[in-house]
């Protein structure tokens, strides 16, 4: 019995990590039609940008409960720094061009990045335990629960709330479905394309960001964390469907749970797990679990 609460519990806390970086992805992707593979840049800058501010906050011994504020605002500043500079400086100068050419722009935007961060923090790695230990933990069924992890489901499921209030109730939702549908059209009838890009850019590196500044206080933050998120977030954003909202969730929940499984049952197929349960989708639905078929352009 404790094995099956141990891999429920670990499963949704790895689902909601992971849907709190995938949102932002298939966001961008979903509205922008680009697969930004600099996405683990954001989260690797947001978990260095946590670690740094929990460091200067603790150090001055000031209460707990900001120390949560500070990993929040770090977050948000580093994203929109951040998404602000690539959207102006470089991705919008390729809106409109093949995606092949936009993949390649972020993935050589990511590489450097990943340099910069090196040249910013150096290669050694940062601890920021304190909000993870400070938070505290309880007992469910023998089993030890950090209170921390529980309130990252938490942060997850209003994420997924809002987003889906955001999307289907408030007029920005209805000018974000639009341009979704067709960007031509929605422009004619005098939305601001290129506004809703900014925002939605804009909100992706956010959430990405804040993705990372989560994980910082639970994991060593070293170079090279970006690399391993980002392929997690794309099989995550693969099973559910490219662009959907819905499909981030339940993708998340299908990768946490059986990464979950195999680590208490068969910790030899950890990685395999994940992977196998995103090739399976594939084969018998392509586009994704919440994705429909699109027509074939020649």
């Amino acid at each position: 019995m404790i094995t099956v609460i141990a891999i429920v519990t670990d499963g949704l806390v790895y689902a909601a990590w992971l849907f709190v970086v995938a949102i932002g992805l298939t966001l961008i992707f979903g509205v922008m039609k680009i697969l930004n593979v600099a996405h683990g840049a954001f989260y690797a800058f947001g978990a260095y940008a946590a670690a740094t501010a929990i460091g200067l906050y603790f150090d001055r011994g000031w209460p707990v409960v900001g120390g949560y504020l500070a990993v929040a605002t770090a977050a948000i500043a580093i994203g929109l720094v951040m998404g602000y500079i690539l959207e102006r400086v470089f991705l919008r100068r390729v809106y409109g061009k093949d995606e092949v050419v936009v993949v390649l722009i972020t993935y050589a935007l990511f590489l450097i990045l990943e340099d910069v961060l090196i040249l910013i923090w150096g290669t050694d790695g940062r601890s920021a335990y304190q909000p993870y230990v400070e938070a505290g933990s309880f007992i469910v069924g023998g089993l030890p629960l950090s209170v921390y992890d529980i309130g990252l489901v938490g942060f997850a499921g209003l994420l997924a709330i809002a987003a889906s209030y955001t999307i289907k109730k408030t007029t920005f939702g209805r000018l974000l479905t639009a341009v979704i549908y067709d960007r031509e059209t929605a422009a004619a009838f005098g939305v601001d394309v290129s506004q809703i890009y900014t925002v939605t850019f804009l909100v992706g590196a956010v959430l990405g960001a804040l993705g990372g500044a989560l994980t910082a206080p639970k994991i060593s933050v070293t170079p090279g964390l970006g690399v391993e998120v980002i392929v997690l977030a794309f099989a995550v954003v693969a099973i559910g469907g490219m662009g959907s909202m819905e499909g981030a969730l339940v993708g998340a929940l299908i990768v946490g749970l059986f990464r979950a499984g195999a680590v208490h049952l068969i910790p030899q197929l950890e990685l395999f797990s994940i992977y196998a349960v995103m090739a399976l989708v594939l084969v018998f639905r392509p586009q994704g679990l919440f994705s429909r078929a699109q027509p074939r352009k020649i």
